[in-house]
């Protein structure tokens, strides 16, 4: 049908040529290709206004072309008809040519209207207005040189407000289709399509402006006859295009990017200036010739300082949206840029399979606390790379943060999923050389499976109870959620609801273990540890429930109450004791932590240094202004060795060292860190520590190595206050 378009318009321009030269054929006879042009058109366009599986919008659109088409057709057939009554030679618009060409640009400009429009902020539309603004006037400047201003100079009236309604009507058509042109459609529309239609409309309003041009050669020569074939060739071809589109759904493919300004505006400026040009320069004083073409230079330097300009700032807003849905580490996309990917995926209407796949680092935290965040940012770049490298294009992996990846598998069965999973080991298989450092990588994959409609944070939430179900697993392991897997989970929700209501109905309550002088066994300060007394489990340790705070964020309001019972039953001993605290590392990141540990003091008259704070683990960075305050007001901190790392104490005030557990028993390699620590203590002028003592043998190991102070099982278990107060009868505790 295309082809048959093309033939039919070089058949006329054949014509045209020959005639204009030597007519050899009645001019009645040229107007067949216009009127063939038209037919094929037509059904060219009917043809994709039928197509199956067409979105609804579209196949509107196209059946108003069609209609478009019907009525060009039936005016190009008026105005043959009138040609050929006339003689050949008539110099106006016929009745019956005004009324379907204007009807047909009605419906033409109706169509553009209604095609699905992406949202547009306000300075967009503004924008887009103006440049089709732009476009609209250049071609009314062509028009109305070649065309109006002629009717203007005849006689009768009629062909006057003909020629401006006409005019007026193709201009606005220009205007529908250049915004178009200028707006993001829907991408089931073929933009190539919509610039052929654009030429077509281009081709139809500007054609009378070759009236001059054409009447001086032959009378009979109308414009139409010469422009005619020609829209009907670039409107059959913009059906032809958007038949061809494929609107099955397409996954992996991205769109395009696109110029960050359209050239259609500045083609505009452009063509009016050459007509100015070719208007003021032949007949025009020197002095006038100078004005214009300084004022064409000038308007084309204005032009290329605006698309500089254009492409400049589009570099930046490319870098700034990159930056917005990426990590700035690994470059992959970011948990905003997940969140899209996945709800796009699961909001596909063919009910295509989906797949999370939520990939943890199992003991990174080490490797940042031994050699640093700058060793762990590598090995971090190194495990992003290789996961990318190990999914399709149609496929996501985000950093969500820390150590922590996750993957859209889109269209994924849970048979894909197992294979990607297992790709993603073999990836991770193999050691990260970072900065000379051999760096073995082990994770835990959880993957939840679902389809097109899930929930996302569902979906999500599957893949993260799964993720910590493979931790169980020893070595790298991958599992898939299972209803199974949720039950702890739900226990763990069950037990952070229960805990909540523990810390307001004073189900908690704490016991207290000395903190003795090893040479001598007195005991020097106490720490406060908390229990919870369960309606139905009984009595719980604090591993059994602490974790769950940390992870619900109770562990804040937990820590206040333990700080605020402890204080009062210091004040409330007549002792001048120590009192050793453990805080989270979350609450030194609280605002305002440390006053609120100073109201307390002030409340219950407790001098600051008789308070020790100890937090296992503190991200320096972070902790610091509220380290530093506590230690202002004199409140003393304590680092733990058992999860921190001995390298923060270059950045971390602090004023004691606990040694772990773990590092007092008598077991080969345990001893030298037990002195090291010591050693660093002692060096740095911090009080050191042993906790865990368990056996005679372990204080008397202690105390030989240099530490002056204990606590642990062997001197005494944590005691109820009451029996605390008991032991605080005697001056030194007898082992």
């Amino acid at each position: 049908m295309l082809r048959a378009s093309a033939t039919v318009t070089a058949l006329a321009f054949l014509f045209l040529v020959v005639n204009a030269i030597h007519p050899v054929l009645p001019w009645t006879l040229v107007w067949l290709p216009a009127m063939a042009g038209a037919v094929l058109m037509t059904v060219n366009v009917r043809r994709t206004a039928r197509t199956e599986g067409m979105p609804p919008p579209i196949r509107r659109f196209w059946r108003h072309v069609h209609v478009v088409a019907v009525l060009v057709s039936l005016g190009t057939l008026a105005e043959a008809v009138d040609a050929v009554a006339t003689g050949g030679s008539a110099p106006h618009l016929g009745l019956g040519q005004v009324i379907f060409d204007g009807i047909a640009v009605i419906v033409t400009i109706y169509a553009m209207l209604r095609l699905p429009f992406g949202k547009q902020a306000g300075g967009d539309l503004f924008r887009i207005v103006l440049d089709a603004g732009t476009v609209m006037l250049a071609c009314a400047v062509f028009v109305w040189h070649f065309s109006t201003r002629y009717a203007f100079g005849g006689d009768d009236p009629g062909i006057v407000w003909t020629t401006l309604a006409i005019t007026t009507l193709a201009m606005l058509a220009v205007f529908a289709v250049a915004k178009v042109l200028l707006t993001s459609t829907s991408s089931q529309l073929d933009r190539k399509a919509m610039r052929l239609i654009g030429v077509a409309v281009a081709f139809g309003a500007v054609g009378p402006t070759l009236r001059p041009l054409l009447q001086p050669i032959d009378p009979h020569l109308f414009p139409d006859i010469v422009t005619l074939p020609a829209v009907f060739f670039f409107g059959a071809w913009a059906a032809e295009k958007q038949r061809a589109i494929d609107y099955a759904p397409r996954r992996g493919v991205r769109e395009p990017r696109r110029r960050s300004f359209s050239v259609l505006p500045y083609v505009a400026v452009a063509a009016v200036d050459a007509l100015l040009l070719s208007v003021a320069l032949p007949d025009a004083a020197p002095d006038r010739r100078v004005i214009v073409v300084s004022a064409v230079a000038l308007t084309a330097l204005v032009v290329l300082r605006q698309m500089t300009a254009f492409v400049d700032n589009g570099r930046l807003l490319r870098r700034l949206d990159h930056g917005a849905t990426h990590d700035a580490l690994t470059q992959l996309p970011n948990r905003v840029l997940f969140h899209e990917r996945l709800h796009k995926a699961l909001t596909a209407p063919d009910g295509r399979p989906v797949a999370v796949a939520l990939i943890d680092l199992d003991d990174f935290k080490e490797v940042n606390d031994t050699l640093g965040h700058e060793v762990g940012d590598l090995l971090l770049i190194a495990v992003a790379q290789r996961l990318a490298g190990c999914i399709r294009v149609e496929d996501t992996v985000a950093r969500l943060g820390g150590d922590e990846f996750v993957v859209v598998l889109d269209g994924a069965t849970p048979e894909a999923a197992d294979l990607a999973a297992r790709r993603m080991i073999e990836a991770l298989s193999r050691p990260v050389l970072a900065d000379g450092h051999e760096l073995p990588i082990r994770a835990s994959i959880g993957i939840a499976d679902g389809h097109a409609g899930d929930d996302p944070s569902l979906l999500l939430r599957q893949a993260d109870i799964a993720m910590y179900a493979a931790k169980m697993v020893n070595g790298t392991a991958h599992l898939h959620f299972t209803p199974a897997l949720a039950q702890p989970s739900a226990d763990h929700a069950q037990l952070g609801d229960e805990l909540r209501e523990a810390i307001d109905d004073d189900q908690l309550y704490l016991l207290y273990q000395p903190i003795v002088a090893l040479p001598d066994r007195r005991v020097l300060g106490v720490e406060a540890l908390v229990r919870w007394r369960h309606p139905e489990h009984g009595t719980m340790p604090p591993q059994a429930f602490l974790p769950i705070a940390e992870r619900t964020g109770l562990i804040v309001p937990l820590d206040r109450w333990v700080l605020r019972a402890a204080v009062r039953q210091l004040s409330a001993w007549d002792a001048d004791l120590a009192l050793n605290l453990n805080v989270s590392a979350r609450d030194l990141r609280e605002p305002g932590f440390a006053d609120s540990v100073g109201v307390v003091l002030d409340e219950y008259g407790i001098e600051p240094h008789r308070l020790t704070l100890e937090a296992p683990a503190m991200d320096p960075a972070e902790s610091c202004p509220s380290v530093s305050e506590l230690r202002s007001m004199g409140v003393r901190v304590a680092l733990g060795t058992g999860d921190s790392s001995l390298a923060m104490l270059a950045d971390l005030p602090v004023d004691e060292l606990k040694l772990d557990s773990s590092f007092t028993r008598a077991e080969p390699g345990r001893a030298p860190i037990a002195a090291t620590v010591l050693t660093v203590a002692h060096s740095l002028g911090l009080t050191a520590v042993a906790e865990g003592v368990e056996t005679p043998d372990q204080a008397t190991r202690l105390q030989d190595l240099g530490y002056e102070s204990a606590q642990g099982f062997y001197f005494a278990h944590p005691l109820p206050p009451e029996k605390f107060e008991e032991l605080l009868t005697g001056t030194a505790l007898a082992a």
